[in-house]
């Protein structure tokens, strides 16, 4: 556990270290919110449970997230979700009808993503070549994947481990040649988590991602990619903007659910019907503090902004 004296320390520090370090602690805290979600635990009783006196814990949070808990908890509350989802219906509308005919665009970073073909996702990868690395970031240690033809893979490490991640993602490209190379997609990383005062180029080209799914998974992660920064969705209706009815956004939840490349397809924007946020591949905590940081369009106080690039 971190020590009061800890926090000191971790102020002094900069970059996606820091913020990687802060993500764990925060995590850590989400993990208690999630189990005690319904009872709206206190300052006191989330700090005691990360053994940080309250002035610290709210200090290291806030600096974080750039809420208080209190707040943080308000903001993600069934309420407040039911409130959202009324408010963006009109702008999710526009953006879908947008999205889905256009490059998508996440933070002002755009990006412009491919599907492999019918035969190239039964071949398994086979012929491909894909570096891989990880690497610190500010929702946790994070696992690159690419290809020659863009981004194939973005996920997180959690409680399996770097193998057991490394397994999930490797699982979708069995046949390809999967070469362990942190330098080569380091780069990448660095596209997408840009560190404060850094400038990406006007000029630079989209973020080119490389889809492995069915037809309908790329159907359904095109749409993701039309919802706004800091807008929830429902499972039912990215289904309607699809054009599907009944218990479609069960399928639409299953597609949501294996989606490759988080964070960038941004599956963390949908929850359930109810207002419930639902599950998320890498953890609730971590989809929490994704939502958090987007709802108040904050960068992570020490790095992990994501910039322009196009």
């Amino acid at each position: 556990m971190l020590l009061d004296g800890e926090t000191v320390q971790a102020d002094r520090a900069d970059g996606i270290d820091t913020a990687n370090g802060d993500y764990r602690r925060v995590a850590d805290a989400l993990s208690y919110v999630v189990a005690n979600f319904e009872d709206q635990p206190s300052l006191d009783e989330i700090a005691g449970h990360v053994s940080l006196s309250p002035f610290h814990f709210q200090r290291l949070f806030t600096r974080w997230v750039g809420l208080s808990p209190k707040k943080f908890l308000q903001a993600l509350s069934l309420e407040e979700a039911k409130r959202r989802l009324e408010e963006h219906g009109s702008v999710l509308d526009a953006a879908f009808d947008a999205g889905l005919s256009g490059p998508g665009r996440l933070h002002d970073l755009f990006v412009a993503h491919e599907a492999l073909t019918p035969g190239e996702y039964k071949a398994l990868g086979k012929g491909l070549e894909i570096r891989y690395g990880f690497h610190e970031g500010p929702f946790g240690q994070t696992l690159v994947m690419q290809a020659d033809r863009g981004l194939c893979g973005l996920a997180f490490v959690d409680e399996r481990g770097e193998q057991g991640c490394f397994d999930d993602m490797a699982a979708r490209f069995s046949l390809a040649n999967l070469v362990p190379d942190p330098e080569a997609t380091a780069p990448t990383m660095a596209r997408i988590f840009v560190r404060p005062g850094e400038k990406v180029p006007s000029d630079a080209a989209p973020l080119r991602l490389l889809l492995k799914g069915t037809s309908f998974q790329i159907k359904v992660w095109q749409a993701l990619l039309a919802i706004p920064p800091g807008t929830l969705t429902t499972y039912g209706t990215v289904a309607g903007a699809l054009g599907m009815k009944g218990a479609a956004a069960r399928a639409v939840g299953t597609a949501v659910g294996a989606n490759p490349i988080s964070w960038l397809i941004p599956c963390h924007r949908v929850i359930r019907n109810s207002g419930m946020l639902g599950g998320y591949r890498w953890g609730l905590p971590r989809k929490l503090a994704m939502m958090g940081w987007e709802r108040n369009d904050l960068p992570a106080p020490d790095g992990g902004r994501l910039r322009a690039v196009a």
